[in-house]
């Protein structure tokens, strides 16, 4: 979903200041009473009427341990997440350390245990 532009932005503002209602001003410009209160509440608290801008969410547990996760997968390409979560003394889950090798672009591929078919498929 779009950001509302900053000319609708300062249209509902300057109508709710000019003595309109919340529900009026929701009405009128077809936009939720909750977005009129949270326009009103940012310029009281900001002094700016623009979106939010940035990342959203918590930040990854792991981000700061990325390069120790890049260089064990690369001296061990074949341990899981459990394996490298356990030689790195991570104290988190598999699934957490799965989540930062997807972020950082690898794999993880165990070894065969036997050697590769001499015949191609067919």
């Amino acid at each position: 979903m779009a950001a509302i532009s900053m000319d609708l932005r300062v249209r509902i503002f300057e109508a709710r200041q000019s003595g309109e209602t919340t529900s009026e001003v929701a009405e009128r410009f077809d936009v939720s009473p909750a977005f009129v209160r949270r326009l009103i509440q940012r310029h009281r608290d900001t002094g700016s009427l623009a979106p939010k801008t940035g990342p959203r969410g918590p930040k990854p547990k792991l981000a700061g341990d990325h390069g120790k996760i890049r260089d064990s997968n690369a001296e061990h390409p074949d341990h899981t997440p459990a394996e490298v979560a356990a030689a790195l003394r991570l104290r988190v889950s598999a699934l957490t350390v799965w989540r930062a090798f997807v972020a950082l672009g690898l794999t993880f591929k165990k070894k065969r245990s036997t050697p590769p078919n001499a015949t191609g498929p067919t």
